[in-house]
């Protein structure tokens, strides 16, 4: 299965256990592997014919700004599900990473694979 990447969005977002943690933005690091079939749009050479990479780095992004969640785990699954919306994706990865987020650690996070 071919693959459509987003790699290393940077976003910003509420998210934590703690209510300080949730009082301001933190950066939020987003990868995302788009398991499709890239076989029409590559002899088509239509957009119509892929999904939109621009289009759904937007959906996450608009996500993330919106969302309150505790846990990085429960956002990969909303980015997760907002991905599987569209038709042509079979599955999905998603990694959410959470920089500076503990002492010694450049980041720390979560990654999921999900399918139809």
């Amino acid at each position: 299965m071919d693959q459509i990447l987003i790699c290393d969005l940077l976003a910003r977002g509420h998210i934590g256990i703690t209510d300080t943690e949730r009082e301001h933005p933190q950066d939020i690091l987003i990868n995302v592997s788009l398991f499709v079939d890239l076989h029409p749009a590559a002899i088509s050479d239509h957009i119509e014919d892929t999904v939109s990479y621009s289009s759904v780095s937007k959906e996450i992004l608009s996500l993330v700004d919106q969302s309150r969640k505790k846990t990085v785990e429960a956002m990969a699954e909303d980015i997760a599900k907002l991905c599987l919306k569209h038709k042509l994706v079979d599955k999905v990865m998603v990694r959410v990473e959470k920089p500076g987020a503990i002492r010694f650690a450049r980041s720390v996070g979560v990654e999921i694979f999900r399918s139809r």
